[in-house]
Formats: structure tokens, C-alpha cells, sequence
């Protein structure tokens, strides 16, 4: 059973950055009919290089506080920052990354890590718990997944994204 102010991970990985993107649409769509809270997202591609490019709508801010750092500081956790071809994680990564990573067993850091390797594209979701439920029914096309509530506040993970961006400005 969820815990209601858990944060909530999922990986999925895809054949393409498309497929990936359009179960991203899918779920801007759950969260403009409010069948999920605040949530972020983010395609995750590969190129041929094996440099990771991390694609961030835009719009991120209407999702919650989140706006960007919490599925970024999911990435630096997983990829060593050689290896990570864009900017994605950006300033706020620090303080998100460690309360996540406060939330996670090397386990779990393995499996998150391993499934993103296996495919062309993946995406990442981080949000609260809620967003578990959602995303059952939602029916995602992923090849595979990977999703685990973890041990930490969505509270605690959005006041350190706020203390980041006053940081930044």
C-alpha cells in the first residue's frame, strides 16, 4: 500500500525516443484531468556515441514544484556525468539527488540503472505516490519497467528543489 507523501520512481524503456514520448503525452494528459499530482518527467535517449540526452518539456513548471530537477537528479544518480551529453540535471540535482538517493538501496540503484541501459529511450517519472495507481491503468507501452515507492518525503524532495532555485536566481 502506497504511503501518501512517498515519492514514487518508474523507469520504462522503449525501442525510440517517440515511444517513449507518446507515454510521456500519456501522462500530461492524466495530469491535466487530475488523476496525478505533481510529477517529473523526462525522455531519456542514447545517441550512438553512448552520450545520454535527457529531453525536458518545457512546460514542466505546470506539474508541480518540481519543474525539472527530480527526474534530472534520477539521471545523475544512474549515469556517471561523462557519459550524460546535455545539461538536463542542472543546478538543483544536488540537494534533490541526495534525498533521493537517502530513499534508495544500491539495489534498487542497480535495477534502475540496468533497465535504462537495455533500451534506445527511456522515460523517467518521479512524483508522489498517487502517481503509482495512474500509471497501473494508464496501460503504459513500455518493452519493460521498473517502479518502486521509495522511503523518502515528497515534501522533503520538494523543498530542496524550491532551495535550489532561490539558489540558482
Amino acid at each position: 500500500m502506497a504511503t501518501p507523501d512517498a515519492v514514487f520512481i518508474y523507469i520504462g524503456t522503449y525501442p525510440s525516443g517517440p515511444a517513449a514520448q507518446a507515454d510521456y503525452d500519456v501522462l500530461k494528459d492524466l495530469h491535466a484531468v487530475g488523476a496525478v499530482g505533481s510529477y517529473d518527467a523526462s525522455v531519456v535517449t542514447k545517441d550512438e556515441a553512448g552520450k545520454v540526452h535527457v529531453n525536458k518539456d518545457e512546460t514542466a513548471t505546470r506539474h508541480g514544484a518540481w519543474g525539472g530537477a527530480a527526474a534530472g537528479a534520477v539521471v545523475g544518480l544512474l549515469f556517471p556525468p561523462a557519459i550524460i551529453g546535455t545539461a538536463a540535471v542542472g543546478a538543483a540535482v544536488g540537494g534533490v539527488s541526495g534525498h533521493l538517493w537517502r530513499g534508495m538501496s544500491r539495489a534498487d540503484v542497480k535495477e534502475f540503472g540496468e533497465i535504462i541501459d537495455e533500451g534506445q529511450a527511456a522515460l523517467v517519472i518521479v512524483g508522489e505516490s498517487t502517481l503509482s495507481q495512474a500509471l497501473q491503468r494508464a496501460q503504459l507501452k513500455a518493452d519493460k519497467h521498473v517502479a518502486k515507492e521509495l522511503d523518502v518525503s515528497a515534501k522533503d524532495v520538494d523543498r530542496a528543489v524550491q532551495q535550489a532555485a532561490t539558489e540558482v536566481r
